[in-house]
């Protein structure tokens, strides 16, 4: 347990049961001594503990993640540091990533939209060939655009991140960009 990080994630309102303040890279070093286990990974989830949930993403083997489960994992999330490090650890990896982030950027709920947009910018930076085409790429700048006044800093956050992403795939993606957020620069 490291104390002084966890008190930490609770002044910032994390509110878990139990907060160890164990570290993302520890948490990945001892991941990396277990397999991969999807009955472990759903019972860790399950767990009212920070660490347990975290681990959790770690552990759950991408290929047997099914939509439904992610649905069910992101209507369970609390905090906006479990959508980032679900997106890094699982998320990304998934077969159909690429279908799941145009169906939550274009949900409601803020949840679905921050992962959307978290993994918009991962599969931008590690997928650029094919990922977008025109239309697809036409719709990602339109459900950008519908939240760009988002109260949300977290997800205010992540859809400027994925702009970025998007803009660093050519000059014809800079320039949607640019014309996109020129409304909003002084």
């Amino acid at each position: 347990m490291n104390g002084p990080v966890s008190q930490s994630l609770r002044e910032k309102g994390l509110q878990y049961r139990v907060i160890y303040g164990v570290e993302w890279n520890r948490l990945i070093q001892l991941a990396s001594t277990l397999e991969k286990d999807s009955t472990l990974a759903c019972a860790l989830w399950k767990e009212d503990i920070r660490e347990c949930r975290l681990l959790a993403l770690l552990l759950q083997p991408a290929d047997e993640f099914l939509e439904d489960m992610a649905e069910i994992w992101i209507e369970d999330m609390h905090y906006p540091e479990e959508a980032q490090y679900a997106v890094l650890a699982l998320f990304c990896r998934l077969p159909y990533a690429k279908r799941a982030m145009f169906q939550w950027i274009a949900r409601q709920e803020t949840m679905y939209q921050l992962c959307g947009y978290l993994l918009a910018a991962r599969l931008f930076m590690n997928e650029s060939d094919n990922l977008v085409d025109d239309r697809s790429a036409s719709e990602f700048l339109d459900q950008a655009s519908s939240v760009l006044d988002t109260p949300h800093q977290a997800l205010r956050s992540a859809v400027m991140n994925a702009l970025n992403k998007y803009a660093l795939l050519g000059e014809i993606e800079t320039l949607r960009v640019e014309r996109l957020l020129k409304p909003y620069q002084p």
